[in-house]
């Protein structure tokens, strides 16, 4: 018909209303990456202009003694802290799932600590932790004095973030303070358990340990493996709780320093722009190794209701 507007392609229209995500997508998240893989081949100290180096950088990694340090403390937080936190997350939210009084205040109580700042969590804990006056140890204070009195032996608190031997076990544990978010999403999954389930293996005289083992977990895996991949994640990039509670040092003897915080001193205070982007790529690549091992390692684990 003459004279009648010609409609803009759909896909037009679809890219139009993208464009502002697009256009943050490649300002705040594309640009920096690449600019990053870039910077990794150079000595870059921010106020100078990068010079190319090649794989400089990559193999002075491998020969910092400081760099297999905080791997390998990131590496014990890692694999310590993710099963310690996903085996308590999922405790707790298989007793939140049962009908107990104030079960609504219980949940809540559980999920408020996901949502106190890090830093003001780290700060309150770090006097927690104290060796001196802390809360944990004048808790510990009577224990040890009766085992004191039976053994005579003279056992005290211990010197949680002045010992080096305490350090790692004193975050991993502080660790637990944040599975709210994890809890909350296994309760989700808890509840879409069919219960028919649940009374056929009751029928079959299945014990209840059989059916958390036989029934529950098989039903929540995909959850699971979800929050393991997600603990893994945030697990190997800890920076500011270790950061406040030990200072850049990372505590004595350098147990509580970690890849991140290693990663942002030599970005940062040390200027080596280069060095620390190269840090970044290798971070990078060990995630995606970790995540695609734990997918392909769950492969015979995960049951998908309807696969």
């Amino acid at each position: 018909m003459k004279g009648a507007r010609r409609r803009p392609a759909p896909g037009l229209v679809g890219l139009l209303f993208v464009s502002p995500w697009l256009a943050g997508f490649a300002a705040f998240l594309a640009a920096p990456i690449a600019l990053t893989l870039y910077y990794s081949f150079t000595d870059y100290t921010v106020l100078e202009p990068p010079l190319w180096i090649g794989l400089e950088n990559y193999g002075r990694l491998w020969h910092d003694p400081v760099f297999w340090k905080v791997l390998r403390n990131t590496a014990v937080y890692v694999f310590v802290g993710v099963p310690l936190c996903t085996a308590a997350a999922i405790a707790i939210a298989c007793l939140l799932n049962t009908p107990v009084r104030f079960r609504g205040f219980w949940r809540a109580m559980v999920f408020l600590p996901s949502l106190v700042p890090l830093v003001a969590a780290a700060m309150v804990w770090m006097w927690m932790f104290n060796g001196e006056l802390g809360l944990i140890n004048n808790a510990l204070d009577p224990l040890l004095g009766v085992v004191n009195a039976v053994l005579g032996t003279e056992l005290r608190g211990p010197n949680w973030l002045g010992s080096p031997n305490w350090v790692m076990p004193s975050l991993i544990l502080m660790s637990l303070w944040g599975i709210g978010n994890a809890v909350v999403i296994y309760l989700a999954a808890l509840q879409d358990v069919p219960a028919s389930l649940y009374e056929a293996a009751a029928l079959d005289g299945v014990s209840p340990s059989g059916r958390f083992l036989h029934v529950t977990l098989p039903m929540i895996s995909p959850v699971v493996l979800f929050n393991v991949i997600v603990g893994i994640i945030a697990a190997w990039q800890v920076f500011a709780v270790p950061y406040v509670m030990l200072g850049t040092s990372g505590g004595p003897d350098r147990a509580g320093y970690f890849y991140t915080t290693y990663l942002y001193d030599n970005a940062f205070p040390y200027s080596k722009m280069g060095y620390a982007s190269a840090m970044a790529w290798v971070q990078l690549l060990i995630v995606l190794a970790l995540t695609w091992f734990t997918i392909v390692s769950s492969r015979r684990l995960v049951y998908y209701r309807g696969a």
